[in-house]
């Protein structure tokens, strides 16, 4: 029997699909690297936007049509929040729940047997040190905890994710020991909210950094998202974990909108102010930080006035990487039940922010024209050459080097999203 996979999305779900693939290792089903070989095909899905949940809901349905002959399953976030149209647009798969990854061979056999099987419903069983098949043996990914601690008013994927779990700091650190000693130079961690990590266990984020920035090894930590009202009550130790040199000097913390009133219309949990606090602090105890953003445009209750102070949020803080979403309503969200912003509206306020971060990001990146970097090159270019990123997690075009090494260079050029460099 042999099984393809692949997964949509996130970070934390292609983790999922690295799980899923090593259960079936275990369980000696082999993973092939093209549809043509496989019996059975997993379509790991993401349903986090309207786009997404098209591509996922076109991509089964084109399975089925062009390969009646194969089995399919359906893992992922879509089984849990809209199993409904799930089953409507596949009748006869199996499914994969995100909390049901340790049953997946069960569910292969069965399907290559010929049952539908579907598996679903939350679990609190351990995604760290099980075993995985990663794609990049220099990247690694740990899963630090599952589900969060939000309410956020326009968010399906606290359905498929559910409450916070979090895993042992022991657990994640072994893990970690365990990828860098085969090889790994990073390690991301990654959930749905890093800053919620330990606050169901009474364990810390800043010392879980620290835990593992401390092993032996040439490697860098990267850490994922962190919602603001989280970090309120830590940020000083947080700041201290990443101030550490084995750590990215790189934090993503989502802000959504500029406006009070909009970050309370959708329940986000903390303020302007506070957000700025943080932001503040650590731009002062890390110049060359490198803060990500996202901003949600259009979401319902956005008017003209709060748009304008998104905008003026970003001039402010002028962050380095920001992501722009237009608002969409998503299956069970409770800001679903809201009046949508008008398209054309959302349209342009969309466009405008677009040339906005294009200026930000650029005249940020420009800012490192001709100065000289150690850079760490850690993976190889779609288009040619190597791609290392500076402490700041900036990536930079580099030739002629070794994955997995550190090398120094002079940042010949800047775009947006990446600069260019010459080996000195």
């Amino acid at each position: 029997m042999k099984v393809y996979i692949e997964s949509y999305g996130c970070t934390f779900n292609k983790a999922d699909g690295q799980i899923i693939a090593g259960n079936l290792q275990e369980n000696d089903i082999d993973i092939v690297d093209s549809i043509d070989e496989a019996d059975v095909i997993i379509v790991n899905t993401c349903y986090v936007k309207l786009p997404t949940e098209n591509k996922v809901t076109y991509r089964i349905q084109k399975l089925q049509k062009d390969f009646p002959d194969k089995k399919i399953i359906v893992g992922g976030c879509m089984v849990e929040i809209d199993p409904e149209k799930l089953g409507n647009i596949a009748p006869s798969t199996s499914w994969i729940g995100p909390h049901q990854l340790n049953k997946s061979a069960s569910v292969v056999e069965a399907t290559y047997c010929g049952e539908v099987v579907r598996e679903s419903g939350f679990s609190k069983e351990s995604k760290v040190n099980v075993s995985k098949i990663v794609d990049d043996s220099l990247i690694h990914i740990i899963q630090i905890c599952e589900g969060c601690l939000g309410a956020c008013t326009f968010c399906c994927t606290r359905f498929a994710r559910g409450p916070l779990n979090s895993y042992p700091i022991a657990d994640i650190k072994e893990e970690a020991r365990k990828a860098i000693e085969n090889g790994a130079c990073e390690i991301q961690l990654t959930a749905q909210d890093t800053a919620a990590f330990g606050r169901d266990s009474g364990e810390k984020l800043s010392d879980l950094i620290k835990e593992i920035a401390n092993l032996d090894g040439d490697f860098r930590i990267r850490v994922g998202m962190m919602h603001p009202k989280n970090i309120l009550d830590d940020v000083d130790e947080i700041i201290d974990a990443i101030k550490h040199p084995k750590v990215y000097n790189f934090i993503h913390l989502p802000i959504q909108s500029g406006s009070d009133k909009v970050l309370s219309d959708m329940r986000r949990g903390h303020t302007i102010n506070q957000y700025l606090d943080i932001v503040s602090k650590f731009k002062k105890e890390i110049p060359d930080l490198t803060l990500a953003v996202d901003i949600i445009v259009g979401y319902p209750t956005e008017t003209d006035d709060d748009f304008n102070l998104t905008v003026e949020l970003l001039k402010k803080i002028k962050p380095s990487l920001i992501h722009l979403s237009k608002y969409q309503h998503r299956k069970g969200a409770i800001s679903s039940n809201l009046t949508e912003v008008p398209h054309e509206v959302m349209k342009k306020r969309s466009k405008f922010l677009a040339d906005i971060k294009s200026e930000i990001t650029e005249e940020e990146n420009k800012c490192l024209v001709n100065s000289h970097q150690r850079v760490f090159v850690i993976e190889k270019g779609s288009k040619g050459g190597f791609i290392a990123k500076t402490d700041s997690y900036i990536p930079v075009i580099v030739d002629n080097v070794s994955l997995g090494t550190f090398v120094d260079v002079k940042i010949t050029e800047a775009t947006a999203t990446y600069l260019k460099s010459e080996l000195l």
